[in-house]
Formats: C-alpha cells, structure tokens, sequence
C-alpha cells in the first residue's frame, strides 16, 4: 500500500435488470453498491466509484465507464480479475487504465451514445425476455428512420423529459440519431452530448406511437417545439436500453470502440 492517491478508469458491461438502477440506495440492489463492494476488497480499503452515466432500474450497459482513487497497487490483471471474483454474475469489469489526475468519468465525457432495441414480432421472448422491449403489433421502421432527423442539434428536451429530473437545464444537443430494422429487430442509436432523466425511453414511447402509425413522423418535432412531458405519450421500458458509449477528449487516450448488442 502507498500514501499517494492515483486514478483508475475501468470499463463495465452489465444486465441492470436485477437491478434498481446504478445510484446506491438504502435497502436496495444496486449496480454501484456491487462494484465498489468489490473493489474495496481488492484494495483492502473503502473505495467510491464515480460513473460516466447513472442508469436506471433494468437499463443495461456494454460501456460503462467508471474512476475512482485509491492508495492501493496492484496489476491490471488484479483489479479485473480480482474485481470480478467479487461481482455477481450481471456484471463483468472489461478493461483498467491509469488515469490523468483531471480525469473525470461523467464531467470529462464529451458524448453518451445507446441503442435502443425493439424486439417486433408476434410471440414473445424468453431467451431475451428483459433484454429487449417486445412489441407485438407491427411497427414501420421506415416511418420511425422519418422522425428522428427532427432530433439532431441542440433542443430543448423538456418533452422528454422525466418528471423528476434533477438535470440544471433541458438543453442537450443530439450529435446522431438513427433507426434501422434487422429482421423482427429494430435498433434505435443516439448519440449526445448529455442525456436527461428518462430521454431516450421517452423518445423510444414516441418512436412506438408513430411506428404504429397512430401519428406521423413530423409528430416528434410538434412534442419537441410544446416543452411538454405531457405531450410525449408513455415512457417506453427500460427493457430494451443500453449504454453502449462514451467518449472523451483524445489527450485522455480512452476511446474504446462501441461494444453494441445485435441480437439479429
């Protein structure tokens, strides 16, 4: 053990959907409460983790990223392995790296980007079953892909905003936005530079409404323009969401590629 502190950044992927989200809770399974339980023992003392973006109850994530400081040392090896002895089966550290002092995992992040995925047919899932959101009745792709060029830019996403946001400001500024369908899947990716409490979900509960034609594809930007949750239908499960990405500025030289789920 030495005196002086020294960051670490690791990469995690998990199945939330045990879970109550990744924010430790009193009397509650959390993803966060997992991870730094299981560090601390390799370090032989208290260790907190800060995330690069806190996900909900039952959201996963292929590219979690996390820091934290510790006085411990010890090889790569013995941080993944050893960390990974200590988590349950839903989670899996992926990767460590030293870290610059300033780094930090959620306020040095220039973008998040995750895929939604809809699972379309008529019978339901059991192998994915909570790893995707299965829609019985038939949604056209082609009209959803129409919608969600509407997003890019910098909006005021108060529409898709949830209720209980702590966020300081609705402002956020899409990078990317596509739909695209495999077979019975259809993928929904975003990328921006922040997301609000419940965005991407709210954005799917829309994206489901004009899919099933119930709307057309300029509905979007008519909830966009209100500023009004009220306006945005349902908030879709979290089922079907996953972190995939995050990306920083490249003097942090921690940029690794998008692990994203198929299933297709």
């Amino acid at each position: 053990m030495t005196e002086t502190l020294h960051r670490l950044a690791i990469g995690i992927e998990y199945d939330g959907s045990g879970f109550r989200g990744w924010q430790t809770q009193k009397e509650a399974r959390t993803l966060q409460a997992q991870v730094e339980k299981a560090l601390s023992r390799v370090a032989d003392e208290p260790i907190g983790v800060t995330c690069a973006g806190r996900t909900d109850a039952g959201v996963h994530a292929t590219g979690q990223i996390i820091h934290f400081d510790t006085r411990a040392v010890r090889d790569p090896r013995a941080w993944l392995l050893g960390g990974n002895s200590h988590l349950s089966p839903e989670l899996s550290f992926q990767w460590v790296r030293p870290m610059p002092d300033d780094f930090h995992a959620r306020f040095s992040a220039r973008w998040r980007r995750y895929r939604y995925i809809f699972l379309n047919r008529l019978t339901r899932p059991a192998i994915l079953r909570r790893r995707v959101t299965w829609i019985h009745r038939p949604l056209d792709a082609a009209l959803m892909a129409k919608a969600v060029p509407h997003l890019l830019g910098e909006h005021d996403f108060s529409s898709f905003r949830a209720k209980g946001c702590q966020a300081r400001t609705p402002i956020r500024t899409v990078q990317e936005v596509s739909v695209h369908r495999r077979g019975d899947f259809i993928h929904l990716d975003i990328r921006a530079n922040a997301f609000l409490h419940h965005m991407v979900r709210n954005i799917a509960g829309v994206l489901m409404a004009i899919g099933r034609g119930e709307y057309p594809p300029e509905w979007i930007a008519e909830v966009l323009t209100a500023r009004d949750r009220s306006q945005a239908g349902i908030t879709a499960p979290p089922d079907g969401l996953y972190l995939v990405q995050v990306g920083y500025e490249d003097r942090f030289d921690l940029n690794p590629p998008a692990v994203v789920p198929e299933y297709a």
